[in-house]
């Protein structure tokens, strides 16, 4: 009992330790950052159960989310890295398109646009659930939200068989 008491203790004085040098690699972010990520502890993962989205008749997986208390229809890219938002699809989850910030340039298949960085505090996914799910609005060029890697990445597995999408949370 004493053996692994030692361990454990050993190992969370290596993990502070590590936190410790990624905070000095990184001056930006201070001492009170490593404080709050030690007392948070690790970022929240999916919740729920798996469940299976159907490929739709034109090929693609088509999801209706739950997003902040609002449905979102989203075709599902795993090209894309993070969720992104169509600015209508914005306006219906409470954001100003006016208000925000299009500093990141981005590549849609209408070509190189801007997005604004948003923080998404739940996507739910036939039950699937994930919290803190960063996520871009696209200034233009979007004519679909996509449910993409922000979310996707966060799941324990996803897999796409011939006839569905199977979500594991």
């Amino acid at each position: 009992m004493f053996k692994f008491a030692l361990m454990t203790l050993v190992a969370a004085v290596s993990a502070v330790g590590a936190a410790q040098a990624v905070v000095a690699l990184d001056p930006s972010r201070g001492a009170s950052a490593l404080v709050a990520t030690l007392r948070e502890g690790p970022a929240p993962v999916a919740a729920g159960h798996a469940t299976a989205i159907s490929k739709a008749s034109d090929g693609h997986y088509w999801a209706e989310g739950d997003v902040n208390g609002a449905r979102v229809r989203f075709l599902v890219d795993t090209g894309a890295t993070a969720v992104a938002l169509t600015l209508e699809d914005a306006q219906r989850l409470g954001f100003d398109p006016d208000q925000l910030d299009y500093r990141q340039k981005v590549m849609t298949a209408s070509g190189e646009t801007r997005a604004a960085v948003v923080q998404l505090a739940a996507v739910s996914v036939a039950g699937a659930r994930v919290t803190n799910v960063d996520a871009l609005v696209i200034e233009k060029g979007l004519e679909n939200s996509l449910l993409g890697m922000s979310y996707l990445g966060r799941l324990t597995r996803f897999e796409a068989t011939r006839t569905s999408l199977i979500l594991r949370p």
